[in-house]
């Protein structure tokens, strides 16, 4: 089967290539993809600023058709349309998998960096790894539950967001993006979408077109006087920060109301932060790392995707073959595009 594989360590190496189709072991399922979505950390991965053991393929961000069945698996039948948590080979012995915390298990190997991965015609996935999509669920959407999951899990699950919440979200990106809608459907009373002079034009403008009420530019826009100004003074009761720039995050404690919470999100690349520790502590702010899903996320993002209550296929700008992978490459390298879905 033709598959995107990083072939060695190191800048690049990504090569579409021949690789064996798969076989499923116990308990284990062959999905043939219909969509795979390309994610920041595929990127990372090209540009070998993330673990991985090659040669391997990569994504993990897919949707696709249950093709068949391994021994010992019970619950799920060829012909299933499924997505599935990335969560593969955890130890289980673990105090984080022993308290249900596989996610973060530092024995994991997730496909697409850790084992093979969803940019390819075929994937195994472990059955207790899945979930079912619903049949008026088209595969590109379903290709973005894994994101959304996310954010599902960081703004919802993680930082609490209640209704009627006074939101700030940084960084327009596919994440920042789907963070705003999911705090719009947990019932946001208001959010506000920040991006850089690079996000201006397409991150930008989709913030815009999905409706957010207040968009700002920080070149252009005094970002704490406008959140100031609509909340009369007391800042975000949430800011949740997407970008993962250094001065960004050391913003949020001027965005935050006093014991209001910050939820991280953005990833630096190694970057040092400076971040005003004593003002936040005199705020007696929240903040709450994230990091991946929870198992809980993945039936409640796939509900609110599937009712329309977070429209999370509006992320996708590019829908292109496997065989032009490049293109989708450097389209979000340029941020020429948001979401790039790929078809094997």
């Amino acid at each position: 089967m033709k598959a995107l594989v990083k072939t060695q360590k190191g800048v690049g190496h990504l090569t579409l290539m021949e690789m064996p189709e798969p076989e499923p072991g116990p308990g284990e399922v062959l999905i043939e993809i219909q969509s795979s979505g390309i994610c920041g950390t595929d990127v990372h991965v090209k540009h070998d600023r993330f673990p991985y053991w090659p040669p391997v393929i990569i994504g993990h961000e897919f949707a696709g058709v249950i093709a068949a069945l391994g021994p010992d698996c019970k619950h799920y039948k060829p012909g299933d349309r499924v997505v599935g948590e990335p969560h593969t080979r955890p130890c289980g012995q673990c105090y984080l998998c022993r308290t249900g915390n596989v996610q973060i298990c530092a024995h994991k190997r997730s496909p697409g960096w850790g084992i093979h991965g969803s940019m390819a015609k075929y994937l195994v996935m472990p059955e207790q790894l899945l979930h079912r999509i619903p049949d008026h669920m088209d595969f590109d959407t379903a290709a973005v539950i894994e994101p959304t999951a996310n954010t599902v899990h960081d703004v919802i699950e993680r930082a609490k967001i209640l209704a009627g919440d006074f939101v700030v979200v940084l960084g327009p990106g596919p994440i920042g993006l789907l963070a705003g809608l999911t705090a719009r459907a947990a019932g946001a009373r208001h959010v506000v979408m920040v991006g850089a002079p690079p996000d201006e034009g397409l991150r930008l403008d989709k913030a815009r077109e999905l409706g957010f009420p207040t968009v700002l530019n920080v070149a252009t826009d005094d970002v704490a006087q406008a959140v100031m100004d609509l909340t009369g003074g007391i800042g975000a009761d949430l800011v949740v920060e997407c970008s993962g720039a250094p001065p960004a995050i050391a913003g949020t404690v001027e965005l935050v109301r006093k014991k209001g919470r910050i939820c991280a999100i953005g990833l630096t690349g190694g970057k040092t932060v400076e971040f005003p520790w004593e003002e936040a502590a005199f705020k007696v702010a929240d903040i709450y790392f994230c990091l991946s899903t929870s198992f809980t996320s993945w039936n409640r993002t796939i509900d609110l995707v599937a009712t329309g209550q977070i429209p999370a296929g509006e992320v996708i700008t590019h829908r292109l073959p496997l065989d032009d992978w490049e293109t989708g490459f450097e389209e979000l390298e340029a941020l020429r595009a948001l979401k790039v879905i790929l078809h094997p």
